[in-house]
């Protein structure tokens, strides 16, 4: 067996490897976002929300996203850590399907993230009231406003209440479009330390 083929092998036989493989096609070929994926939470009573979300880090650890913890995505995390994640890239016809539960970042690594993100949305996180209703468009940016006067001429802190979360993913579905409706379905299990694979029918 060639070296590209035991490599090749190798990969496949790695969700996480084979994950960075599919990544790194889409940010070449999607147009916007290839970051974007969808989140699924849900109440303690098992009431469901889906949002869309931005992959900001990823590895064997996990896949990590930021919001507000006051949030109604961060209520329900809160109350009931186990989610599903979706993405989703059309130009490629494939998707990755994760299950897991959360926990959150450590404090360094939100504090890192958000140190990289744009003024305006450091901003942005101080004055949004995430999920809380607004009376109107002006309110939220008189609130801005504020913002940019508190923190006129120095660094802008990650507020106390915006933070990160990591999934830990117990399963991970590589799905492959196929022509007649003949996709390809691979699916990853964690068993304790170990990942199993399988096929699963389209």
């Amino acid at each position: 067996m060639s070296a590209t083929r035991i490599m090749t092998t190798a990969m496949n036989d790695d969700p996480f490897a084979l994950f960075d493989s599919w990544f790194a096609e889409a940010r070449a070929s999607e147009p916007n976002d290839a970051n974007a994926m969808a989140l699924a939470t849900a109440t303690p009573e098992g009431h469901p929300s889906l949002r869309m979300v931005l992959l900001k880090g990823h590895g064997p650890d996990g896949f990590v996203f930021y919001t507000n913890l006051d949030s109604r995505k961060g209520g329900e995390l809160a109350a009931n850590a186990h989610v599903a994640l979706l993405f989703h890239w059309k130009s490629l016809r494939r998707q990755i399907r994760i299950e897991g539960a959360v926990t959150p970042v450590e404090d360094s690594v939100a504090d890192a993230y958000f140190a990289t993100r744009s003024r305006d949305s450091q901003l942005g996180a101080w004055a949004s009231d995430q999920s809380r209703p607004l009376d109107s468009r002006e309110t939220f940016e008189a609130r801005f406003g504020e913002m940019q006067a508190r923190f006129d001429g120095r660094d802008v802190p990650r507020p106390p209440r915006w933070s990160g979360w990591r999934v830990n993913p117990s399963a991970i579905e590589f799905w492959q479009d196929r022509a007649h409706r003949l996709h390809e379905r691979t699916s990853f299990r964690r068993a304790g330390d170990r990942w199993t694979k399988g096929l699963l029918y389209p």
